[in-house]
């Protein structure tokens, strides 16, 4: 397992724990330095699926670093359980310290009509 940049490009980092292609599912750790954010954005998926995800906040900022998503499933101060691909959702930047996040995620079949 080894440190990678994340999509957005904006200073942060993942390490793959887990991932199934069978099970349609993943876990990451995140890692946000001072600087890092995230901008505002939706993570869009395969019209036939939905994407869950929970972020554990392990370690907050010192200064930032403030998750932001209007309409999340459950929250409280270190649970964050949304719908990225519907979710506008983003992170404020890092002042100071650093953020830890473990991020689960996998996709949910639709319902399909008959």
């Amino acid at each position: 397992m080894k440190w990678v940049k994340g999509r957005q490009e904006s200073g942060y980092y993942k390490m793959k724990i887990f991932i199934s292609g069978y099970f349609k599912c993943d876990m990451y750790l995140l890692k946000f330095n001072k600087g890092s954010l995230i901008d505002p954005h939706v993570d869009p998926v395969n019209d036939e699926y939905e994407h869950h995800r929970i972020n554990i906040i392990l370690k907050k900022a010192k200064d930032g670093g403030v998750f932001i998503c209007k309409n999340t499933i459950f929250s409280n101060s270190f649970i964050k359980y949304f719908r990225p691909d519907v979710e506008e959702h983003s992170v404020t930047r890092i002042n100071r310290g650093n953020r830890y996040v473990l991020s689960i995620g996998w996709l949910k079949q639709k319902n399909k009509k008959k």
